[in-house]
Order: structure tokens, then sequence, then C-alpha cells
């Protein structure tokens, strides 16, 4: 998904390059407001880049300490060495993130691709994720709505390249124009300088040598991660969660059905929903001011619950020894 928000919400902003064994991860950064803030750390969807997040991190500089990750093969990092593209390796980059950055525990971000893989790696590593924030995240829905078909088509070996060689005369406004058809439940809402921003970013892109193995690879990867069962399947995953989560869910999605809101309600433990009637695929892109104020009733919550918890624990009386101990 290329960036569609005001280019002025990427003003301010720093990149840079994180080296790990065997990736490298591009981080965009958001300065917080002051300092002392909470860190939060954001995980894009498929096709996505670290940009998606400019529009929610602009609107949370006064809350959060903020990072967006760019996952590997896309936006500005580099394909991962190993050329694992499934959600497990997307997770395991995460989470290698977290753990080498010395922020964590962090408020995590998901949407879509990167929701999945924001459930996964807060089910593995409760240690590293304070809060959980998911923006229509891609679990498995079986059967998808028929509009999500011809991107899970992606995923079939050779469907990406021959796509390519089909629309090899498309301009890059028309793709632009596609892509924010699908993902945005009101493409109307895209400014004039969003769109050039987004057409700039995405012939940037097409002129990757890997661009379309990264996302047919993910594309496969997300559909095989559908498949799994037992202690794999992304469902049971999410209802292994600690973390207090905010689920957000568009009324327009057609990549993720609005109907599998009630069931991610009712398999994370501690969530809450904010239902978007308007908004697509991309919340935070639409309405991030909306986002945003849910984001930090969230946060206040959690900060009252946690704060209640340490007094509990402080004011508890301490055991008696018995007499000669």
């Amino acid at each position: 998904m290329p960036p569609a928000g005001d280019p002025t919400a990427h003003d301010g902003e720093t990149v840079r390059s994180v080296s790990l064994s065997g990736l490298t991860l591009n981080v965009r950064s958001r300065p917080p407001l002051r300092a002392g803030l909470p860190p939060a750390v954001y995980v894009h969807g498929l096709g996505g880049s670290s940009l998606n997040w400019s529009a929610l991190m602009l609107e949370l500089a006064g809350d959060l300490d903020s990072e967006a990750l760019d996952l590997p093969g896309f936006g500005l990092s580099p394909p991962p060495d190993d050329g694992n593209y499934s959600v497990s390796g997307h997770t395991r980059a995460v989470i290698r993130y977290l753990d080498s950055c010395g922020r964590a525990p962090v408020h995590l971000f998901g949407n879509s691709l990167g929701g999945a893989v924001a459930t996964r790696a807060a089910a593995l590593r409760p240690d590293l994720v304070r809060t959980l924030t998911l923006v229509s995240p891609a679990l498995p829905e079986l059967p998808p709505q028929r509009t999500a078909l011809p991107t899970a088509l992606l995923a079939v070996p050779g469907i990406a390249g021959l796509f390519g060689r089909l629309t090899k005369d498309w301009t890059a406004e028309r793709r632009t124009r596609e892509v924010l058809a699908l993902c945005y439940g009101d493409p109307g809402r895209v400014s004039p300088g969003g769109f050039a921003a987004a057409v700039t970013e995405l012939e940037r892109r097409l002129r990757l040598p890997y661009f379309w193995d990264s996302l047919a690879r993910s594309a496969r990867g997300l559909v095989d991660a559908y498949t799994l069962g037992g202690q794999h399947s992304l469902w049971r995953q999410a209802e292994r969660v600690l973390a207090p989560a905010l689920l957000v869910y568009g009324g327009r999605d057609q990549l993720v059905g609005f109907r599998m809101a009630r069931r991610a309600g009712a398999a994370f433990r501690d969530s809450r929903m904010l239902a978007l009637p308007e908004a697509g695929h991309v919340a935070m892109m639409e309405y991030p001011e909306i986002v945003a104020c849910a984001f930090r009733e969230l946060l206040v919550d959690t900060a009252r619950l946690t704060a209640h918890a340490e007094l509990g624990n402080a004011s508890s009386p301490r055991p008696v020894p018995p007499e000669g101990e």
C-alpha cells in the first residue's frame, strides 16, 4: 500500500538502517514531543511500508515515542538473506528488532499482514508487548470475501509475474488509483499531494528487482498461515495474547471482512473494539485522529490498571514468618 496521507505528516521523521544477522531493517522514527514517553513500534501490511503509519505517528507524537519498521523486502528494507517471507519469518524479524533495540516492552501496532505478525509476536513474546493495536488484522477468514480473492491469487506461483507483464503498460497513476480503490473506504479522502506522493513511492518500488517477488512470497506466506492448525493457528495464538488489545475494523474493508470483528473480539482475552463504518482496510491512514483517540483511551486505562495493581501489591501485608525463623 503506497503512502497516500498528507505529505506534511512525513516532515520531521528520521530514517535509519538497522543491521541484524541475516537482515537489514529500515526504521522510520517520529521524535516525541517530550522526553520520557513510552515506546511504540508499528508494522505495516502486505505491499505497504513504514510510511503507512506517518499520519498516526504524527497524531500520537504527544503520547508515544514512535518507530515504524519496513519489513524485509518492503519500503527501504532489502530482502532477507534467507528469502523467508512467511508470517513466522516476518515475526522473527520484528522480535529480533525488539530484542535488540532496548526499548521493549512496546506498544505494538499492526495492519493487515502486520496485524498477523504483531499477533504472533505478542503471543510468542509477551514480555516485549505492552499493548497491541490491530487495524484490520489478516487473521484467517475462510472463505475470504470475494473482493479479497485477487490479492490472494498473488500467492499462486507465477501469478505476480504474469500480472506484472499484463499490466506493464499501466502508468503509476493508474496503479495507484487501483490500490487506493481497494484499500480506502473513500479514495476521495486522499489529497492531491498525498496522491502524488503515493505515485512517486510506487514508481520507486516498481524499479526494485525484487518488488514482485517479495509481494508474491509474502502473500504466499500469509495464505500458508491461514491453513495452519493447532498451536500454530493464528486464531489460537490470538487467544494466548496477554496484552490489552485495541481492534480496529472498517465497514468498507474489501480485504478483511467486517464480520471478523466479532470473532476477533471473542478471541483476544482483553480487547476493545473500534468499528468505523466508512473506513476501508487502512483506517489509520483514513481516520488517524479517531484511531489515535481510541488508542489514548487504551493507554489511559492500561496505566490506571497498572497503577492499581502496583498499589495493591505495595499495600498487601507481608506474611509473618513462623516463630523461630
